[in-house]
């Protein structure tokens, strides 16, 4: 459930994917558990990508504004690698 959370929040935005998996979770058996995933995983997968995040966008375009240029393929070199170990963490944790 994590990395499908984490992967519609980076395609249809976090708070979509959390509605279009509320009837999913309606059907499981340990409901509190699931929203506490889908919670953890669609807030961090906002860190995956410069896009993953409006609030990404907005120090980009503010670091931009100072002359510093953060590349979606430099904002990638760290933002994969601590989104996804801190998805693992956090699914571990909540495990």
């Amino acid at each position: 459930m994590t990395g499908v959370t984490a992967l519609l929040s980076n395609i249809i935005s976090n708070v979509p994917a959390v509605l279009a998996l509320k009837p999913f979770v309606q059907s499981l058996m340990d409901q509190e558990r699931a929203w506490l995933v889908i919670a953890m995983s669609s807030t961090l997968a906002g860190n995956l990508t410069l896009v993953g995040s409006v609030a990404n966008l907005i120090v980009a375009e503010r670091a931009r504004s100072t002359g510093i240029d953060v590349s979606f393929g430099a904002y990638c070199l760290a933002g994969v690698p601590v989104t996804l170990l801190s998805l693992i963490f956090g699914a571990w944790w909540l495990s």
